[in-house]
């Protein structure tokens, strides 16, 4: 059986090989990232891609960017359909709600929560 002062004494070493490991383990991923950096260079520049082309999601055509004069607010578009139970609403554009899916799962129409207009 080991003493308390070996057992602290192995804590510590144990602690410092774990500081050294995740020191490697950084250095490998900084290593690492560096070449999928080049190799990501190198494949731009082969394919006359740029930064822009990235982010716009078309190549060869630059994203928009988003006009920070623009005052106009967001506008509201009117429910199309409510669930009678809980008064939720949805305006048909986006994802299918949750409470309507489960709703059509069930074996209920979309159209059973059109909202008459």
């Amino acid at each position: 059986m080991s003493t308390y002062q070996e057992l602290l004494a192995r804590q510590q070493e144990l602690a410092r090989e774990q500081a050294e490991l995740e020191r490697q383990i950084q250095e490998t991923l900084r290593a690492e990232r560096a070449g999928v950096i080049q190799q990501i260079k190198a494949m731009m520049a082969e394919h006359g891609l740029t930064v822009a082309d990235l982010s716009s999601g078309k190549p060869g055509r630059p994203a928009r960017a988003a006009s920070s004069g623009d005052t106009t607010p967001a506008r509201k578009v009117a429910p199309k359909y409510r669930d009678p139970e809980t008064g939720e609403t949805w305006s048909g554009r986006g994802l299918k709600p949750k409470w309507l899916s489960h709703a059509i799962e069930n074996g209920r129409t979309l159209e059973e929560f059109t909202i008459a207009q």
